[in-house]
């Protein structure tokens, strides 16, 4: 009820196009009812306490002249550019150092009056003094490209900004990529070494196992040969009937002879005249040996 009161008494200011709030020791700005008067193309705000406006000041887009003189203002919102219907501002003896960079979008802006402001240096030259019609004229002229200047050097910082944070971020997908490429040539290294260290493992293995096979081969061979040479040597087996029956016959003579020698030699018998025949030629064959192993010693000592 009470901003519905507010919106009546302002809608009773408004003479035509014009709303007069100078002297009502304003300390902020009512934007919803201005919202509320788009017809009010014309504001005067001067002569109050305004320090600051608030961001949503900016929406009043209607605007065409504004008057914000002899307040405490220190700084304008940062969008204060959205005001593009402005062709008057009067900022006069406010307690402003710098503008926003937005101010440069007031493409429309015809008269400017900065007077009685701490402002920069460069700025203040820019502004000029403002005493007549033409100076502040000339001043919206100046200050727009003074701000627009700065904006197109601030665009340029940012766009050298972003085209270094691109070449930055170009560096790094680069030096990720060489990473990358590094590692799997790094892995493809490892793996064929891995591979030719098995090969070699197989190698060795295969000419071990082909070792070992030669080794036991040749000693099977080797030890099959002393049997396959001794065979020859070795009485055969299976031999025939007739040399076992030969062999018993001389081993039974031989022992009748023995038997027959003994007999001569040891009993009775030897007086007997066959015994001294038997006796007479086993001497003979006594002697005969004897004679012979003589000679046997006698040819061995001469070949030495």
């Amino acid at each position: 009820m009470a901003r519905g009161g507010r919106a009546q008494s302002l809608r009773d200011k408004l003479d035509g196009n014009e709303l007069d709030l100078s002297l009502c020791g304003l300390s902020e700005v009512p934007v919803r009812d201005l919202a509320a008067l788009p017809k009010a193309t014309v504001l005067d705000l001067s002569c109050n306490n305004l320090v600051s406006l608030p961001s949503d000041f900016c929406s009043l887009s209607h605007l065409v002249k504004l008057d914000l003189s002899k307040n405490r203002l220190q700084q304008l919102p940062l969008d204060f550019g959205r005001l593009v219907n402005l062709q008057h501002l009067d900022l006069l003896n406010n307690r402003l150092v710098t503008l926003p960079v937005s101010f440069a979008q007031l493409k429309n802006l015809k008269w400017l009056d900065l007077k009685d402001n701490p402002l920069d240096p460069v700025l203040a030259k820019v502004a000029g003094d403002c005493l007549d019609e033409k100076q502040c004229k000339q001043a919206a002229v100046k200050v727009l490209q003074h701000m627009r200047a700065i904006q197109s050097e601030q665009d340029r910082q940012r766009q050298r900004k972003l085209q270094a944070e691109r070449e930055m971020e170009k560096k790094r997908e680069a030096e990720q990529r060489a990473k990358e490429a590094q590692e799997r040539e790094l892995r493809k290294r490892e793996k064929a070494e891995e591979k030719e260290r098995r090969r070699r493992e197989y190698d060795a293995q295969k000419a071990a196992k082909q070792e070992m096979e030669k080794k036991t081969k040749k000693e099977t061979v080797q030890t099959r040969k002393p049997t396959s040479s001794s065979r020859p040597a070795q009485p055969p087996r299976h031999k025939p009937s007739w040399s076992r029956s030969v062999l018993r016959v001389l081993l039974l003579a031989l022992l009748c002879v023995l038997c027959t020698v003994a007999a001569c030699k040891l009993t009775e018998l030897q007086r007997q005249p066959l015994c001294v025949s038997v006796n007479t030629l086993y001497e003979d064959v006594v002697a005969a040996l004897q004679n012979h192993k003589t000679l046997q010693n006698m040819l061995h000592q001469n070949s030495q």
